[in-house]
């Protein structure tokens, strides 16, 4: 087993040590994770790619009741839906009107408004994922280890203990599905 692996055991097992112990360990690779995530955002957005891993790390290892993870590629599964919902989560509460939502921003400097089709977006391929989730599971599975946490179609399929040729058939099925979805 690797180290991650048996931290993830003894986190499971009730460890308070092996929380501290993970973190060094993952923080590079969920950071990479974040960065991509957040590269997608408009400019001028608040979020840091820090923010989103703090965050999602002690969303999976900070709860009353400790975590079961089969593997290393569970542990970064459960990352990258952990930071897809806070990215959602994030999207609709600025669409709330109490924090801005309906507003139109303008930049300062050259007066043009910026648009906020980002969050629109985000909150559309999050429905639709959903809808995905429930007819094809493991398609929707592949987008959100592909898409979200940016994984290649090999560490897609590691993470899922399927083949590659399955992650490939499932990701081509889903963009696809997905566009008919969006457009």
């Amino acid at each position: 087993m690797s180290d991650v692996t048996q931290i993830l055991s003894r986190i499971e097992s009730g460890d308070p040590s092996a929380a501290d112990q993970l973190l060094p360990l993952v923080y590079d690779e969920l950071r990479r994770l974040a960065a991509q995530k957040l590269a997608h955002e408009k400019p001028g957005q608040t979020l840091q790619a820090t923010a989103l891993v703090h965050d999602a790390y002690l969303r999976l290892v900070d709860v009353e009741q400790a975590q079961h993870w089969n593997s290393r590629g569970h542990f970064f599964a459960a990352a990258a839906e952990a930071m897809r919902r806070m990215l959602v989560e994030r999207a609709r509460r600025k669409k709330r009107r109490r924090h801005g939502g309906g507003r139109n921003r303008v930049d300062l400097d050259t007066e043009l408004l910026i648009s906020d089709d980002t969050d629109d977006v985000m909150l559309s391929v999050n429905d639709a994922l959903d809808q995905l989730a429930t007819d094809e599971p493991q398609a929707a599975e592949v987008v959100k280890l592909r898409y979200f946490a940016g994984l290649t179609i090999e560490e897609t399929a590691a993470a899922m203990n399927i083949s590659v040729r399955t992650v490939n058939r499932h990701w081509t099925y889903a963009r696809a599905w997905l566009y008919e979805q969006l457009n």
